[in-house]
């Protein structure tokens, strides 16, 4: 899978749910590896905020990104319909300090991106794979998160309220291609006895029925509720009875809880990378999702890659046999067993290190340690077989280091360790030199990691 981007850029324009301004935010194709960016084009300088989850800093209704004294709010929406459609850089230049509510949902962002289209980009996609459990919990709140391993990406939402009008529902989103279809267009929602202290609070000065869903669900009498419509200068409305006031009926029995499906999509989104795992989210808010999102960040933070998924009943893409084919090496120096994965800019390979190392005797007899100049000639091994996919007739080149940088070794590794190499190309191909950056996992470790510079030629 290749990162995606905009074919072209699009602009919307509406008022924001909290300033209440006119606002316009456009959004632009963006080159490889850039991710969501937010850029105010109304402030001196332009700046930008990356639209990563450690740059959260509100999210009392809806999620705001902040860098210094510039922020952006109420992006959620919009990070949603990026994500959901596979985008993964884009970048959105806007007039104000938060996004256009437009109908108080995602699907004219949504519409938008279907009219012109995306573009599929040259490196491939990087996704943040779940390979355990991960919870996160409010006790306070009730409001929980768990994401399970899974080969794809899904939500399951489940919302409760004490509300007679609004109690428990549960959405679901399988595949992210039916988002556009299914969860898009459900709108936020507000309860009326929340109404005046968030205005007072400074909040939902562009609010209005046309935008959120407004629930009537605690007796008021029809002057109390003038007097809301009067503060919130939206026209007054006759209420007899419980249930949902709106101009416009419910899109679906179940909009709230779509609503917050769509929530946890736009704070998925902060990770800074597509997700595979399937996640579970009982009664959740911005609060919880972005701590969720800033538990992730904090582990890709700590290790830059992820080790890549080995599963030894799946049949490797070369064997041994096929390996010595396209490399000189022989015993007791071919140090990789098989390659597992390869793309156009990378390769994974596996080395079994056993107690029948030859160099073990050596090294040392009491304490066994796989030499570390063995582990970076295993990666350079399977960087050759990279490289050498670049080739028509391979078995007829061999490849040849020239150059290493930056070894760092952080790990032993003995007998007993199965060895996972990532290998991928740092720049192009460039008259025959290749350079690559190397990483060997055991488990999830990294053990070592180094750059280092081959060439590549034909043998006489």
């Amino acid at each position: 899978m290749k990162q995606v981007t905009l074919n072209n850029s699009f602009s919307v324009k509406g008022k924001g749910l909290h300033t209440g301004l006119e606002i316009e935010a456009t959004f632009y194709p963006a080159p490889e590896n850039h991710g969501y960016k937010f850029q105010r084009i109304d402030l001196e300088g332009e700046p930008i905020i990356d639209a990563l989850a450690e740059y959260v800093t509100a999210t009392t209704r809806g999620t705001v990104i902040s860098r210094g004294d510039v922020s952006v709010s109420t992006i959620e929406h919009a990070m949603a319909a990026l994500y959901s459609a596979g985008i993964d850089n884009c970048l959105i230049k806007l007039n104000a300090p938060e996004m256009p509510i437009l109908d108080g949902s995602a699907s004219e962002y949504c519409e938008r991106i279907a009219e012109i289209g995306t573009i599929e980009q040259k490196t491939d996609k990087d996704y943040y794979i779940v390979k355990q459990k991960i919870e996160v919990r409010d006790d306070t709140t009730g409001a929980s998160i768990v994401v399970l391993p899974d080969e794809d990406f899904s939500i399951d939402t489940m919302v409760a309220f004490d509300s007679p009008v609004l109690t428990n529902q549960f959405a679901s989103l399988d595949r992210l291609s039916d988002f556009a279809s299914e969860i898009s267009a459900s709108r936020t929602f507000v309860f009326v006895r929340e109404i005046e202290p968030l205005v007072k609070g400074n909040l939902i000065k562009g609010g209005d029925l046309d935008n959120a869903i407004v629930i009537y669900d605690a007796e008021l009498p029809q002057s109390e509720l003038d007097r809301i419509a009067d503060l919130m200068n939206v026209p007054r409305k006759n209420v007899s009875e419980f249930g949902y006031i709106n101009n416009k009926p419910l899109t679906t029995e179940n909009e709230p809880a779509r609503h917050k499906l769509m929530d946890v999509l736009g704070d998925i989104a902060l990770i800074g990378r597509p997700l595979k795992g399937k996640i579970i989210a009982t009664r959740p808010g911005h609060s919880i999702n972005t701590t969720f999102a800033k538990k992730i960040r904090q582990e890709i933070k700590r290790q830059d890659i992820q080790a890549p998924v080995y599963n030894p009943s799946i049949p490797p893409l070369m064997d041994n046999n096929k390996i010595r084919e396209l490399l000189p090496h022989r015993y007791p120096f071919l140090l990789v067993d098989k390659i597992i994965e390869k793309g156009e800019n990378y390769i994974v390979g596996i080395k079994n290190v056993t107690t029948n190392e030859p160099f073990f005797q050596g090294h040392f007899p009491q304490e066994p340690v796989m030499p570390g100049v063995l582990l970076v000639e295993a990666m350079a091994q399977t960087g050759g077989l990279l490289v050498l996919g670049t080739v028509e007739d391979p078995e007829r080149y061999s490849t040849y280091f020239m150059k290493i940088d930056n070894v760092k070794f952080r790990q032993k590794v003995v007998p007993g360790d199965t060895l996972i190499f990532h290998v991928s190309f740092m720049t192009p191909l460039r008259r025959g030199c290749a350079v690559m950056k190397g990483y060997a996992f055991v488990g999830e470790k990294i053990v070592t990691e180094c750059e280092f510079m081959a060439q590549i030629i034909k043998n006489k």
